[in-house]
């Protein structure tokens, strides 16, 4: 089986505060199969370390309201292509994310709170019913 995974689960140092969210559970997982790293924020040019963002009223912004909703959606799409040009059957990702949340993201306050919801790239893949994963199911 072709597996896709966010790359800040397998140890790249590309979240935002410039670490990764390095898990076990998920290099277990996907040891025998085919694994393509991605990261859709990279994709679209943001740097790393870069500001955290969150979706505020539908738009991927910084606390101060600057949109970086066209480099998410950009980086979502090649990413989508990545996967689909593959033929990737499974992708595993971040929760939380405004790019890979698969059940649930921040609210836009910046405050912490989560709400139910995806984010940009999830959204694309299960609008091309590519399944997803959410890293948080392998616990």
């Amino acid at each position: 089986m072709k597996i896709a995974v966010s790359s800040c689960l397998l140890g790249v140092n590309c979240k935002y505060n410039g670490g990764n969210n390095y898990s076990e559970k998920v290099a277990e997982f996907v040891k025998g199969h085919e694994v393509y790293e991605i990261c859709p924020e990279v994709l679209g040019g943001l740097p790393t370390p870069r500001e955290s963002s969150e979706i505020v009223n539908g738009i991927v912004s910084h606390k101060d309201g600057t949109s970086v909703d066209a480099e998410f959606r950009r980086g979502a799409e090649l990413a989508l292509k990545i996967v689909k040009d593959n033929g990737i059957e499974l992708v595993i990702l971040q929760s939380r994310s405004p790019s890979c949340g698969v059940n649930t993201i921040y609210d836009g306050s910046f405050t912490g709170k989560l709400i139910p919801g995806q984010g940009v790239f999830t959204r694309l893949l299960t609008e091309n019913n590519i399944k997803v994963m959410d890293v948080s199911e392998l616990l």
